[in-house]
Formats: C-alpha cells, sequence, structure tokens
C-alpha cells in the first residue's frame, strides 16, 4: 500500500471512529435527556435561576453596553433541556437554541412552557451548523466542548457564525481528566467520599455513567489541559479571548462545589473584531 493510500485510509479511519463517538453521544444523550431535564428544572426552581441568569445578562451587558436585548440576536449552542435559552428568553434576548438529540429538543420545549413559542429550536449538529456567517452577536454553551469529537472544528464554526464585534461565552469543565491523571483520580475519588459524607446527592453516579466514560476515553478533550486549549484555538482563530477560572465560585450552588470540587468550572469569552 502507498503512503497516499495509508493517509487516505488513516483519514477514513477518523472519520468513522468521530462518526461512531457522535452517534454514540446521541445515544447516550437521548436515554438521559428525561434525568437531565429534571437538573435544569430544578436550576429553574431554585435560586441557581436568577444566579445564572444575572451571570449571562452581566456578560452580554457588559460587551454591548448600548445595545438592548431585543437587539442582539443570540445562539444556544448545545441547549439540552434549555436553561439558558429560557433564561435569555425571558431577559428579552432573541434566542435561537439548537441540539443534537430531538429528545432534548422536546424537554427544552417542555421546560419553556409559555415562551417556548418565542425560541427558534433547531436539531443540528453543534460542529456543522447552517447558519449564514455572522448570523449571531452572542453564542452561549455550557458544558458541551468536552464532549465533541470535533472540538477544534466546533470552535471555527462558532468563530464563523459571530457576527463583527459578537461575544461567545464558553462554561466548561476538565470533565473526565481523572480517567487520564493518576491525581486527577484521587481528588475525583475524594469528591465522591465527600460528596457522601456530607450528605450530597452524588451527580457523578448513575444514568449509564460508565457508557459515558467509555466515550470519554475516546474524545480529544478529556485528557486536554483546559482554558490553555481554547485560548490558543480562539487565538489562532483571530478571536480576542480570556479565561475567568473562577467563574465556579458564582454560579454553582454549594451542593455542585461539594460535588465537583475538583473540576470547577470555568468561563472562556471570545470576541470578534469589528
Amino acid at each position: 500500500m502507498t503512503d497516499r493510500n495509508l493517509m487516505e485510509k488513516g483519514r477514513w479511519c477518523a472519520a468513522m471512529t468521530c462518526k461512531t463517538i457522535l452517534n454514540e453521544n446521541k445515544a447516550y444523550w437521548t436515554q438521559r435527556a428525561s434525568g437531565y431535564s429534571e437538573v435544569n428544572q430544578a436550576e429553574l426552581g431554585t435560586a441557581q435561576h436568577e444566579i445564572w441568569r444575572g451571570e449571562l445578562c452581566r456578560q452580554i451587558a457588559a460587551h454591548f453596553p448600548d445595545r438592548a436585548p431585543e437587539d442582539l440576536r443570540v445562539l444556544d449552542v448545545g441547549t439540552g433541556p434549555g436553561f439558558f435559552a429560557i433564561l435569555l428568553t425571558e431577559s428579552g434576548f432573541r434566542v435561537t437554541a439548537i441540539d443534537l438529540t430531538p429528545e432534548m429538543l422536546s424537554e427544552a420545549r417542555r421546560n419553556a412552557g409559555a415562551i417556548a413559542e418565542q425560541i427558534d429550536f433547531f436539531e443540528m449538529n453543534a460542529e456543522a451548523t447552517t447558519f449564514p456567517d455572522g448570523a449571531f452577536d452572542v453564542i452561549v454553551t455550557r458544558n458541551l466542548t468536552w464532549n465533541l469529537p470535533h472540538p477544534e472544528q466546533a470552535l471555527r464554526e462558532w468563530a464563523r457564525l459571530l457576527a463583527p464585534g459578537g461575544l461567545l461565552l464558553n462554561f466548561d469543565a476538565n470533565w473526565y481528566g481523572y480517567l487520564f491523571d493518576e491525581d486527577k483520580r484521587a481528588d475525583f475519588d475524594a469528591d465522591r467520599l465527600n460528596s457522601a459524607a456530607q450528605g450530597v446527592g452524588d451527580q457523578n453516579v448513575g444514568e449509564n455513567f460508565d457508557v459515558m466514560e467509555d466515550i470519554a476515553r475516546r474524545i480529544p478533550l478529556s485528557g486536554t489541559q483546559r482554558p490553555a486549549w481554547d485560548l490558543a484555538v480562539f487565538t489562532a482563530l483571530g478571536l480576542s479571548a480570556r479565561a475567568d477560572e473562577l467563574v465556579w465560585e458564582r454560579v454553582w450552588s454549594p451542593e455542585e462545589k461539594i460535588n465537583f470540587a475538583s473540576t470547577p468550572l470555568f468561563l472562556v469569552q471570545a470576541s470578534k473584531s469589528v
């Protein structure tokens, strides 16, 4: 076999592997839709509702001090059961929400209730959307990037979708790093013990957790240190980017701070020049 054929075979195998992971992801989150929706419903019904809405609105207002919410087009990527889409629609923004999983979108519509008609929901792959260039002033996403088979492609796609002067808010964490690092494994196990000792329901068990661990072993970002990776990619794409690694202190509930002490949430803010 020639070098060219070997390269083509390698690309084909890589593409098939990523397609498999995408399908496995879709299947996993399909069966998780109802349970994950309950988590979002709890957030909507507690102090987390206003904490998160305040955080999102402050971030956007700081970037667009002279523009009203109704003047801003927002894309919620990987909306899941609709938490961000609901908060931003309540705040007056023009919201479009996408997710790979139809069941998640069904949960999002139910959770949105009376305001569901104000949100444009689409079943769509976060790595390859069908929206035109510069379609959105703001892009938001939470706990999605880590789970993607082509994360760099996704960031490139989101940069394409941002209008000049646009803002991207990516909330994520180094989920599943413990699968690749013994020290992180020890910290993760300590979180499980601490959660039990303090009587906090452990969000890292149940619902076919072993299936997601298997997927996590095969996706690019599980063993990658972030947000340094995100900052490097956004900078290479020509966006200005900075990280807030203390955002978890502002937005997480007391239970989350116990559950996920070893994997704190970070925020990557990226903006596109005018």
